[in-house]
């Protein structure tokens, strides 16, 4: 018994140093805004990307029969390369590139980072926006369009709206996952909640405690998330009994 509670003390004391000592416990809270600032910075650059992706892929399969538009078609093939080339190879890879070859004068490792992790989840939005789009019964268009709106306000006012409730668990389900590959951002040196971990963990030579410590902050945020995810989702289906 006492063996045991000389390890419990031991490890209390590990935890202590790595978080409390020196007030370390504010650099993981440093880090983890970062880490917040960055994933809703890279969805929201991966919205605007995947949608503008998504509604050229999906009106140029839904041109008519013998009718071609040549800007149309030249940008579903530009389309379809961004998205086989940033979701056939690792993201990993992507952010070397982006911050040691394109960027490679550029100190703002976080902005390279939310670039990097922008452009690769448009790549994963675009497919979940494209899928939810073709999933609106094709007559919801064409009752916009008899109405007299335009193809932008029919899928503005008709069609989004309505795709937007069929893609909100996957879209929910990409956020959790940026937010989760974040941590790959300090394969780069970005200053993120994995960055302080491992720093804090060279500095006392005990890498267990930071590490277990930001494990748990990021399984905690990501429930916390995936409870408002079902919140959301339920009060949009009562919205539809109504």
């Amino acid at each position: 018994m006492s063996a045991y509670i000389k390890w419990l003390e031991r490890q209390i004391s590990r935890f202590g140093t790595a978080f409390l000592e020196a007030d370390r416990w504010k650099l993981y809270l440093q880090g983890l805004g970062v880490t917040l600032e960055m994933t809703i910075s890279a969805l929201l650059l991966g919205v605007v990307l995947g949608l503008i992706v998504a509604i050229i892929r999906t009106s140029h399969d839904q041109q008519r029969p013998g009718r071609s538009n040549f800007f149309l078609s030249l940008g579903n093939i530009l389309c379809g390369f961004y998205t086989t080339v940033i979701r056939g190879t690792p993201m990993m890879v992507q952010l070397l590139i982006w911050s040691f070859v394109i960027f490679s004068n550029s100190r703002n490792k976080i902005m390279v980072g939310i670039i990097g992790l922008g452009i690769n989840s448009g790549s994963y939005v675009a497919e979940i926006i494209r899928g939810g789009l073709m999933s609106v019964d094709a007559g919801q268009s064409e009752a916009g369009r008899s109405l007299g709106l335009n193809y932008f306000d029919t899928m503005r006012f008709i069609v989004i709206p309505q795709a937007f409730k069929n893609i909100l668990p996957s879209l929910g389900n990409e956020f959790i996952t940026l937010f989760k590959d974040t941590s790959l951002v300090n394969a780069i040196g970005a200053a993120e909640l994995t960055y302080y971990a491992t720093r804090i963990g060279g500095r006392t030579f005990d890498y267990m405690p930071p590490l277990i410590g930001i494990a748990i902050m990021y399984l905690l945020i990501v429930i916390i998330f995936t409870w408002l995810q079902s919140r959301l989702e339920r009060r949009l289906r009562q919205s539809d009994r109504r």
